[in-house]
């Protein structure tokens, strides 16, 4: 059972993974690294598929290796957040309090994304900081 339940929690996440890779405002990456999770957990040979995916492949892997974020994906999501919290404030005018709390953890989660290493060099120098 707990296979099966990992299987198909892999396959709704790849699922919103393809969707996000064609609508603007839906990130796809992180769908990807979760399906790959579930997977390891229930399919060998589906996680194998991702991890080789020319192009869903190397940020899961960069992710699952060293907790890395390629600077492109950062601007780009950083972006995503600015845009969807002014579309957000421009369509729903909601009340001080409301746009606050949005806008915290939006600037909380910006910093999480933009506090990650670029890619694996970057993490090694954060590793071992004395290396002068």
């Amino acid at each position: 059972m707990r296979r099966i339940t990992f299987k198909l929690l892999g396959t709704g996440c790849v699922g919103l993974g393809i969707v996000g890779a064609f609508l603007p405002l839906l990130p796809s990456t992180i769908f990807f690294i979760m399906a790959a999770a579930c997977f390891a957990r229930s399919s060998p040979a589906l996680e194998a598929r991702i991890l080789n995916h020319p192009v869903f492949g190397p940020p899961v892997i960069a992710w699952r290796e060293h907790g890395a974020i390629p600077p492109k994906a950062k601007i780009i999501a950083v972006a995503g957040m600015a845009f969807g919290f002014a579309m957000f404030y421009w369509t729903s005018s909601p009340a001080l309090w409301l746009s606050i709390v949005v806008g915290l953890f939006l600037v909380g989660c910006a910093t999480y994304v933009l506090s990650r290493p670029s890619g694996p060099r970057q993490q090694a120098e954060e590793d071992c900081p004395d290396h002068l």
